[in-house]
C-alpha cells in the first residue's frame, strides 16, 4: 500500500481516547508490506496496521460484528451467538453441513468443540467471510468462514441454568451448564460441563387423530396414542475441555491446543401397543395388549483434538487432528406372540370382548453401532512470489482421515460386519493479484485477483476423487465486489450411509399417495453397501456492495447453479413415481394396502438447482456510543487501525516524568533515524542503518542476506518522505468521566478495575502479572486529580488526523471495546439482516429412461415438497443492558402431486412462518442494582420464546381435509416453547 501517516493511536482504538500523556500510543507510519514504523520516548518497533488475528483476502466480508454489537445478542456461549446469527453464516451453496468454517485469530481449529461454550464476551470482534475464502485454509468452498478474535486477557466463571416448556404442556426441558474460560495472553483454557433433560411427548397430548384400523374397539383396552412418542425423551451430560499454550517469549513461535470431550446420552422412544385382531363366529373385535414397544439407546462419545500453528519463516504452518469414538447401543422391543389368542377366539375358549390373559414378552432386539473417526489437515501458506499487483497467495494442504464403523443386529443372520475407509488428500490453491489500484497496477479497472485450486482424495473402498475450482474477485471500488467461481468435485457417500445397522421400526405412520390413506407400515433404515460416488458441478456468481448509508450496512446477491450425478440421498416421500422408479423397496398386501418401506439410503441419476439468495444486512446506533466499541463508524477495511506486535510499556505508568510534548512520540529519535537512514551516500555505499531496530533491519535483508537494495529504497521512500505525526488524539469528556468513576472511589474503598479497557489493565500489571499498586496509584493520582479536564496533552474531540487516510479506510478502531461487557451501560445497537431465496430449479431424474420429477412443480422426492421461496431474518436491538433479538424463518406453500388416479389426491403444504423472541437483562449493567446487590455483577436473565405465533404448518388434499399422517402435531410437535435462562459470570 502507498506510504501513510497515521494519527498516533490511543491504546485500544476503539476505547475512550485515554489522552494521558503517560498512556498515548506512538505516531505510526504504514509501510509498503502493511507493517509501520512506531516510534516513542522508550523504543522503534514495527507495528501491524491491522487487527492481530485478522483474516487478509480480496473478497469483502459479508458482515463484521464487533463487541458492542455482539453484547446486543444476548447469547451465552459461542455456540448460541453462533445460531443466532445463521442468516449471515449459512451458505446458499446447498453443500457441506451448513456450519460456517471456524477460524480463531485467522488460524484453523481442529474441532467447534474447542470454543463452543466460551462466553460471547471473549471476543473482540467477529467477522464472516464468503465461501471462497475456505480454499485458503484447506477447506472446500461450500461452507461460508467464521473468524473469530479474541481478546488478549479475559477470565470468568461462568453458571447458567434454563427451563422451557411448550404453552401446549406436555414436556419439560431442563438445562444446568457450568464453566471456567481464562485468556491471559498466548495462553487460553475453557472446561465446561453441560447437563441437559428432557421428558417425552405422546401422541395423546397432542391429541393425535388416529387410524381406526390401529384402535381397540373394547372399552378399557389401553389407548396406542398414549404410547406413541412425538418427542423422545432424552438426557445428555457433555464435559469439555481445552488448553491453548503459546509457544516461545509471548507465543511468538506458535501455538499448541489440546482438547478432549465426552458426551453421554440416553434416549426413549415409544412406538405403540401390540394390536390384535379376534374373530369368533363372523363377529371381530381389535384389542391391544398392554406395555408399550419401546426403543433405549445409550450413546457414549469419546472425542480429542490437537491443533500446532506455528510459523516457518514467513510461511505460516498449521496441524489439526481430530478424532472420535462413538458406542451406540440400541434395544427395541420385539413384538408379541399373538397366535394363541387368535387361535383361543376361534375356538369359543377366549371371548373376543373378555379379559385377555397376560401374554409373555418376545425379547429385545439388540443393535451395536461401534463408530471411530480420525480426520488430520496440514497447510502451509504464503506468499511465494510477487507480481506486478502484489504478493500471491499459496496454500498446500495434506490429510489423513481414517473411517471404521462396525455393526451389529439380533435382527439380521449377518451377524457382526465392519467397514473400514482410509482417505489420503492433498490440495493446493493458488490466489493471483491480476490488477491493484493500491499497487498502480492497472488500478483504473479496480482489483482482480484469480484463485485457481484442485485436489486428489484417495478412498481406500472407494478409489480417487478429484476436485478443481477456479475463481474470479473483482473490487471495482472498495464498496464494491464481485465474485465468480466454478467447481467441480467427486463425493463418496459416509460409511453411516454405506453400513449402519438395520433397524425395523413398527407402526410409523405414512400416507399411501396410491390410495390416499394413511397407513401404519414397517420401516427399515440403515446402511445400503450399493451407492456408488457422486460427481458435483457448481457455478457461484455474487456481488457484494458496501452501502453508503448506515453502519456497516451492505446488500449481497448470489446466483447458484449446482449439477450432480449418481448422487446418495435419503430415501424419498412415497409418491406413485418414486414407487414406480424402486418397486422393490415397497411392500404391499394383496389387497394392495401399503405394509412396509425399505427406507435406506438410494442412488439418483441426476439431481439439478439453481438458485438466486439475495439479502441486506443493516445496523446502527442508538443514542449516545460514547461507552461502546467502535462498532459503527464505517465499514471495515483491509487497513484497520495498528495494534502492537509488541507492546513496551510506557515509563508514564512506573511513575517517572511524562514525555517531552505530552505524548508517547518522540520527535528527536525519530529524526535521528530518519537522518541516519535518509542522508546522502557516496555511490555503492550503503546508509548507516545502526538506529534502525533490528526488526526493522532484517526486513530489509534479502535471500543472500545482505541488504536487498530495492527493499531499502522503498524504506527511504516512507520514511525520508514522512512528517512528523505526533498530533494526538480526540478527547472524550463522558468516557474519561465513567473513567474517574470506577477509578476514583471514596471512603478507601477498592477501585473497579474491571471497567478499565483491558491495554490500560495489563500496564498496570507488574511482572508477576498482578496490578502494580504502585502503577496504580500513580494512575489514580493522574485520573483523580484532574477534574474531569482534558489530561495535559489531550487533543480537543474531533482533531483532525495529519493526513487523510485512502478511500475506504476507517477512522474507527476495527477491533471493538476492551471492555468486560458488564460495564456502565453505554450507547446501543440495531441491527437487522434478512436473505431471500428464489429457487428457479429443482429437477430429480431417478434413472435413466425415467421421465424427471419436477421438485417446484408438486413431483416432490422430500415431505413437504420443495417452496419456490424462502425467507430468513434476525435483527434486535440493544440499550443500556435490555435487548430484545427476533429471528424469524418464511417459507412459501408447495404441493406434491398425487397418480392421479381416482383413489390419489394432490397435497398442499401451506406456508410456514416460525419467530423465535429473546427477551434480556444484563443485570450487570444496572449499576443501581449492582450497588444494592452485588450478586448480579455479571449476571443475565433471559425470556424466550421458540416459535412465538405457535405456527404450525397445515397441509390438506383436494378436498381440503387433512391426513392423518399429515397432522399438524406431526408436522410440529412441540408448538410454541417459552423458557427463561439465567447466567452468572464470575
Amino acid at each position: 500500500m502507498r506510504s501513510h501517516i497515521w494519527l498516533p493511536l490511543i491504546t485500544g482504538a476503539s476505547l475512550p481516547s485515554l489522552a494521558f500523556a503517560q498512556v498515548t500510543a506512538p505516531a505510526t507510519i504504514i509501510d509498503e508490506d502493511d507493517d509501520a514504523i512506531e516510534v516513542n520516548s522508550s523504543e522503534i518497533v514495527v507495528v501491524a496496521p491491522r487487527i492481530r488475528g485478522q483474516v487478509e483476502v480480496p473478497n469483502q466480508p459479508v458482515q463484521t460484528f464487533d463487541e458492542e454489537d455482539i453484547a446486543a445478542y444476548g447469547a451465552d456461549s459461542i455456540a448460541d451467538l453462533i445460531a443466532a446469527i445463521s442468516p449471515q453464516t449459512g451458505s446458499g451453496r446447498g453443500r457441506g453441513s451448513g456450519r460456517p468454517v471456524i477460524l480463531v485469530n485467522g488460524q484453523r481449529i481442529a474441532s467447534f468443540r474447542e470454543l463452543h461454550r466460551i462466553p460471547p464476551e471473549a471476543i473482540r470482534r467477529m467477522e464472516v467471510l464468503p465461501e471462497e475464502v475456505a480454499l485458503r485454509f484447506g477447506y472446500p468452498a461450500n461452507q461460508r468462514v467464521l473468524n473469530m478474535i479474541l481478546k488478549d486477557n479475559f477470565a470468568s466463571i461462568m453458571a447458567a441454568g434454563e427451563y422451557n416448556v411448550p404453552t401446549r404442556g406436555g414436556y419439560d426441558n431442563y438445562e444446568a451448564e457450568g464453566g471456567v474460560f481464562k485468556i491471559s495472553g498466548p495462553r487460553r483454557y475453557n472446561f465446561s460441563a453441560k447437563l441437559t433433560e428432557t421428558t417425552m411427548l405422546t401422541e395423546a397430548e397432542r391429541r393425535i387423530r388416529q387410524s381406526a384400523s390401529g384402535q381397540p374397539t373394547v372399552s378399557g383396552d389401553p389407548q396406542p396414542a398414549r404410547y406413541r412418542s412425538l418427542a423422545d425423551a432424552d438426557s445428555t451430560l457433555e464435559l469439555n475441555g481445552t488448553m491453548t499454550q503459546g509457544i516461545g517469549e509471548g507465543g511468538l513461535d506458535g501455538s499448541i491446543t489440546v482438547n478432549g470431550a465426552y458426551t453421554h446420552q440416553q434416549t426413549t422412544s415409544l412406538s405403540g401397543l401390540d394390536t390384535v385382531m379376534l374373530t369368533h363366529n363372523g363377529d371381530s373385535e381389535i384389542r391391544t395388549l398392554p406395555d408399550p414397544l419401546t426403543t433405549r439407546s445409550v450413546i457414549d462419545t469419546f472425542e480429542g483434538g490437537l491443533g500446532y500453528n506455528t510459523m516457518i519463516g514467513d510461511w505460516t504452518f498449521s496441524t489439526t487432528a481430530d478424532g472420535s469414538y462413538t458406542d451406540t447401543n440400541t434395544r427395541t422391543d420385539r413384538r408379541r406372540d399373538t397366535d394363541g389368542l387368535v387361535a383361543a377366539a376361534a375356538d369359543g375358549s377366549l371371548a373376543i370382548d373378555g379379559a385377555l390373559p397376560t401374554v409373555p414378552g418376545a425379547g429385545v432386539d439388540v443393535a451395536r453401532n461401534r463408530a471411530l473417526a480420525l480426520a488430520t489437515l496440514t497447510t502451509l501458506s504464503g506468499r511465494p512470489f510477487r507480481m506486478p499487483a502484489g504478493d500471491a497467495n499459496l496454500t498446500l494442504n495434506g490429510g489423513f482421515d481414517f473411517n471404521r464403523t462396525t455393526s451389529e443386529d439380533t435382527r439380521t443372520d449377518v451377524g457382526a460386519f465392519t467397514l473400514k475407509r482410509s482417505d489420503v488428500s492433498g490440495g493446493i490453491n493458488l490466489a493471483l493479484p491480476l490488477t491493484s489500484r493500491a499497487e498502480d497496477f492497472l488500478g483504473a479497472i479496480g482489483d482482480f485477483t484469480l484463485n485457481l485450486g484442485g485436489g486428489i482424495d484417495h478412498l481406500s473402498d472407494f478409489g480417487t476423487l478429484k476436485n478443481w475450482n477456479l475463481g474470479l474477485t473483482w473490487n471495482p471500488t472498495d464498496k464494491l465486489s464481485f465474485q465468480a467461481s466454478y467447481l467441480v468435485e467427486d463425493a463418496a457417500p459416509s460409511l453411516s450411509q454405506l453400513g449402519a445397522p438395520n433397524i425395523v421400526t413398527y407402526n410409523v405412520s405414512v400416507y399411501d399417495f396410491t390410495n390416499a390413506t394413511t397407513s401404519l407400515v414397517t420401516v427399515t433404515t440403515g446402511g445400503n453397501p450399493d451407492l456408488v460416488k457422486e460427481k458435483q458441478r457448481d457455478i457461484k456468481l455474487s456481488a457484494t456492495w458496501q452501502l453508503p448509508f448506515l453502519d456497516r450496512s451492505n446488500l449481497i446477491v448470489e446466483y447458484f447453479r449446482n449439477r450432480s450425478s449418481d448422487v446418495t440421498k435419503a430415501f424419498p416421500l412415497l409418491t406413485p413415481a418414486i414407487e414406480a422408479a424402486f418397486p422393490g423397496r415397497v411392500t404391499r398386501d394383496a389387497f394392495g394396502n401399503l405394509i412396509a418401506i425399505d427406507r435406506r439410503a438410494v442412488t439418483y441419476d441426476e439431481v439439478s438447482t439453481s438458485s438466486m439468495r439475495w439479502g441486506f444486512n443493516i445496523s446502527g446506533k442508538l443514542g449516545s456510543d460514547s461507552a461502546s466499541g467502535s462498532g459503527g463508524g464505517g465499514r471495515p477495511t483491509r487497513a484497520a487501525p495498528p495494534v502492537r506486535s509488541e507492546v513496551p510499556a510506557p515509563p508514564g505508568l512506573s511513575g517517572g516524568p511524562p514525555p517531552t510534548g505530552g505524548g508517547g512520540f518522540d520527535p528527536s529519535r525519530f529524526e535521528a533515524m530518519r537522518k541516519s537512514l535518509c542522508a546522502p551516500a557516496g555511490e555503492g555505499a550503503s546508509p548507516d542503518l545502526s538506529a534502525m531496530p533490528e526488526r526493522m533491519r532484517e526486513r530489509l535483508v534479502g535471500a543472500d542476506g545482505k541488504v536487498d537494495p530495492e527493499k531499502l529504497e522503498r524504506m527511504k521512500q516512507r520514511v525520508c518522505s514522512a512528517e512528523a505525526p505526533w498530533a494526538p488524539g480526540g478527547f472524550d469528556p463522558e468516557r474519561f468521566a465513567r473513567l474517574r468513576q470506577a477509578v476514583c472511589t471514596d471512603g478507601g474503598s477498592e477501585p473497579d478495575l474491571s471497567k478499565l479497557p483491558e491495554p490500560m489493565l495489563e500496564r498496570l500489571k507488574g511482572p508477576d502479572g498482578q496490578v502494580d499498586k504502585a502503577r496504580l496509584a500513580a494512575m489514580r493520582e493522574r485520573v483523580c486529580s484532574s477534574n474531569g479536564a482534558p489530561p495535559q496533552g489531550a487533543a480537543p474531540a474531533g482533531a483532525a488526523p495529519a493526513e487523510k487516510k485512502q478511500s475506504g479506510e476507517s477512522s474507527s478502531g476495527g477491533g471493538g471495546s476492551q471492555r468486560s461487557g458488564f460495564g456502565p451501560p453505554g450507547g446501543g445497537r440495531w441491527n437487522l439482516s434478512v436473505y431471500h431465496t428464489w429457487r428457479f430449479v429443482d429437477r430429480v431424474r431417478i434413472a435413466p429412461g425415467v421421465p424427471e420429477l419436477d421438485e417446484l412443480a408438486g413431483d416432490a422426492i422430500s415431505a413437504g415438497g420443495v417452496p419456490r421461496h424462502s425467507i430468513e431474518m434476525e435483527g434486535g436491538l440493544f440499550k443500556n443492558g435490555y435487548g430484545l433479538r427476533l429471528k424469524g424463518e418464511w417459507n412459501a406453500p408447495a404441493k406434491v402431486n398425487g397418480s392421479g388416479l381416482p383413489s390419489s389426491s394432490d397435497l398442499r403444504f401451506g406456508s410456514t412462518f416460525i419467530l423465535d423472541a429473546r427477551l434480556f437483562v444484563d443485570l450487570g449493567r444496572m449499576e443501581n442494582l449492582v450497588a444494592k446487590a452485588p450478586f448480579f455483577k455479571g449476571a443475565r436473565i433471559a425470556l424466550t420464546a421458540d416459535n412465538l405465533l405457535d405456527s404450525r404448518q397445515k397441509v390438506t388434499d383436494e378436498n381440503g381435509l387433512v391426513p392423518l399422517a399429515y397432522q399438524a402435531a406431526y408436522r410440529q410437535p412441540q408448538g410454541r416453547v417459552v423458557g427463561i435462562d439465567f447466567r452468572k459470570m464470575f
